[in-house]
């Protein structure tokens, strides 16, 4: 079975549908029902701003459908390699964004998001829009 990661883009689109009509992030989830949902928990902390109470039951029917991924050594190692190189190449994104990306990059599992333009200034990082 396939693993795939989210970025918070994602959980802001998949809100934002259930609010209204199903959308292209409903659509993703249903072509990929058997594929294993996993959350760095930097998307978690960023996605968890938009809410007040954690209890919510808006924002935990959205994460309680996903594993959290930690930050662990080989991410922050792999997120230190990432930052320089593209310090260096003056290219540099968001350091939250760089965790994230990094934390696809050491797992080397496909990083599901709208912000393909800005994660795929990563090197080595595999990308799914949807």
């Amino acid at each position: 079975m396939e693993s795939l990661i989210f970025d918070t883009t994602f959980l802001i689109d998949f809100q934002r549908e259930r609010n209204r009509k199903p959308g292209a992030a409903h659509k993703f989830l249903g072509r990929h029902r058997e594929s294993y949902a996993w959350l760095p928990i930097v998307a978690y902390g960023e996605y968890a701003e938009g809410f007040e109470n954690r209890g919510d039951s808006s924002f935990l029917s959205v994460v309680e459908s996903f594993e959290i991924l930690p930050v662990t050594r080989p991410v922050a190692d792999t997120y230190a390699r990432i930052a320089r190189t593209l310090r260096q190449q003056g290219l540099l994104i968001g350091s939250n964004d760089l965790w994230i990306g990094a934390t696809a990059v050491h797992r080397d599992w496909p990083l599901v998001t709208r912000n393909l333009d800005h994660f795929s200034r990563i090197p080595g990082i595999r990308l799914m829009g949807y």
